[in-house]
């Protein structure tokens, strides 16, 4: 059992890796597209507006990013293509040898290239929760007490789900909000991502309880 979802990636880091590098992923393609919008021309600084028009610009502040390329619509390609990699990534590859490091590196390349800060920094937490995929996490085994790694383990499944749909109002949710009610509350929005990165760090820490459980009941433990 345990080689199995070692080589399959079925455990629930990899869950985690997959669902939130998919949504952060979506964030950065959000960033990028307004970028593209603002057309060919250079930004004021490193540190730039990803939307300055619209409802995003109106009504989540514009969503700030970060860019080391001197032109708006060069970045903005740059950042779809890139945030779309990683969606592809979380979604299909995650689970593959070095597939979280792969991961996290194209985060940090969402950062570099206008995928705005809150997508890039979910999409290192997922990077970090896909190098735990098929790891054999003796370290965790031998310092987690059984009682307390049984304890964290019932825990994951709710705790993902809360982050989970935190993540998704963030990502997508916001979006289809200020588009379709023009719903006006950008201190929500920015609530909803330091929530999310309170969040992720006890999700991947109980889902890797939850998969050394599953591995030691696989070996009848």
């Amino acid at each position: 059992m345990e080689a199995k979802n070692a080589s399959t990636g079925t455990g629930a880091s990899r869950i985690v890796a997959s669902v939130f590098g998919v949504l952060a992923g979506l964030g950065g393609i959000t960033h990028g597209i307004g970028e593209v919008l603002q057309g060919n021309v250079a930004p004021s600084g490193i540190i730039i507006e990803s939307w300055t028009q619209g409802p995003i610009a109106a009504y989540m502040g514009g969503e700030p990013g970060m860019t080391v390329v001197p032109n708006l619509l060069i970045t903005g390609v740059l950042g779809i293509v890139v945030s779309a990699a990683v969606v592809v990534w979380a979604a299909g590859f995650v689970q593959r040898r070095h597939g979280g490091w792969i991961l996290l590196l194209l985060a940090v390349g969402m950062m570099l290239f206008g995928g705005g800060f809150g997508p890039p920094i979910i999409g290192i937490l997922a990077g970090v929760a896909g190098t735990r995929i098929a790891a054999p996490l003796t370290w965790w085994r031998t310092r987690l007490p059984v009682n307390l790694r049984r304890f964290l383990a019932t825990l994951w499944p709710w705790l993902f789900a809360v982050a989970a749909i935190n993540g998704l109002v963030l990502f997508v949710g916001s979006v289809v909000l200020v588009y379709t009610i023009s719903f006006n509350n950008p201190d929500l929005f920015v609530g909803s991502f330091f929530f999310a990165v309170l969040s992720l760090p006890p999700t991947i820490v109980t889902g890797i309880a939850y998969d050394l459980e599953t591995r030691e009941r696989g070996r009848g433990v």
